[in-house]
């Protein structure tokens, strides 16, 4: 008894002594839990939130993607935080479906598609893989509706596949590049090792915290739609490997818009820009207006009272516009079959029908 007794002493005069080491061990076991409890959480909801279309393997990414109507074809590149589900709960993918054959991608790491880290998943480098992904699929210049960071990966399909691309419809890019805080704060996530740890941990809580404000700083001016949240999933979004992609492309946005930046005179294709007026996200004067300004055959539409989601609000005009690529370039087409037009005078003859509407 003596002896037990002197040992439980001395154990915890060692303790007492090192606090340090109980903080530790304390803090360990609370991170590994926190971890554990995210990927409970994430397996769960990709089981509550099934794919709801296909798997095509290009390059070693499982890339998922869902299909709907008939018609010229139109490829929707969605935004950073969201998924395909995005489209869906705006209804446009729906309302384009009704006249158009309609291909919306998880970008790399977003909702259903895999992000493998054997290379930088810059916008050139999600584009090759979508370029390569519409070649398998057997589709044919279509008309590409890309929406925030979707804008840059429609840009440089555009500027690296022209003779592949009939239009383009972007809806509150962002193409110059600006400090952007974003980018800033999420870079530590993106990191190996370093981001691993806080993608299931700190930034998995922060994250979630911060959700809801991020979602209203999207809609503002106008209220966040009751369909927004169960369409395109709050655990859905907030996913370690989709936190990750989210980092990343947070952190390509800048050298990104720099480099494209330098190439948007070479585009003579149909160009529609779409910008909510009071938009917190990306500045509209600074990014849509100032790309008006460089290619003065695009079409530009500013939407009142609107803020980043312009697709929830101007789907008539998104429909419209993508009509008028389809007729503009068919028309186009039409002309250069009886005569002796090259491609490039094809073009051009877009261009400047499309300049007069």
């Amino acid at each position: 008894m003596n002896s037990f007794g002197a040992s439980t002493k001395s154990v915890a005069s060692s303790a007492s002594s090192h606090p340090g080491l109980i903080a530790t061990a304390a803090a360990a076991v609370g991170l590994a839990a926190t971890a554990a409890w995210v990927e409970v959480q994430a397996r769960r909801a990709e089981r509550d939130h099934p794919p709801e279309g296909e798997f095509i393997d290009i390059d070693g990414v499982d890339l998922h993607y869902v299909e709907r109507g008939d018609g010229p074809p139109v490829v929707l590149l969605h935004g950073n935080a969201v998924t395909q589900a995005d489209f869906n709960a705006s209804g446009l993918m729906d309302r384009l479906a009704r006249q158009h054959r309609v291909i919306a991608f998880d970008r790399p790491g977003f909702g259903h598609s895999t992000r493998p880290r054997d290379r930088l998943w810059t916008p050139a480098a999600q584009a090759e893989l979508l370029h390569g992904a519409l070649e398998r699929l057997s589709v044919e210049q279509p008309v590409l509706v890309g929406h925030s960071m979707g804008t840059l990966v429609a840009m440089a399909m555009a500027l690296n596949y022209p003779q592949d691309v009939r239009g383009l419809v972007l809806l509150g890019g962002y193409y110059y590049p600006s400090l952007r805080l974003d980018a800033l704060l999420t870079a530590p996530v993106a990191l190996p090792v370093l981001g691993d740890v806080m993608r299931y941990t700190v930034t998995a809580l922060s994250s979630r915290a911060l959700l809801g404000k991020m979602a209203k700083g999207m809609f503002s001016p106008r209220d966040v739609p009751a369909n927004f949240f169960p369409e395109v999933s709050r655990e859905m979004m907030l996913r370690p490997v989709q936190l990750r992609a989210n980092a990343e492309d947070a952190a390509f946005m800048i050298p990104a818009a720099k480099s494209l930046s330098s190439r948007y005179h070479e585009l003579t294709l149909p160009i529609t820009l779409i910008a909510g007026e009071e938009d917190q996200v990306v500045s509209p004067d600074g990014q849509t207006v100032r790309l008006h300004e460089e290619l003065p055959h695009s079409e530009l539409h500013g939407i009142r009272g609107t803020g980043h989601m312009a697709h929830y609000v101007a789907q008539e005009l998104i429909v419209q516009a993508v009509d008028e690529h389809v007729q503009t370039v068919a028309q186009a087409v039409s002309l250069g079959s009886h005569t002796s037009m090259t491609r490039d005078d094809l073009s051009m003859a877009a261009q400047l029908d499309f300049g007069r509407r």
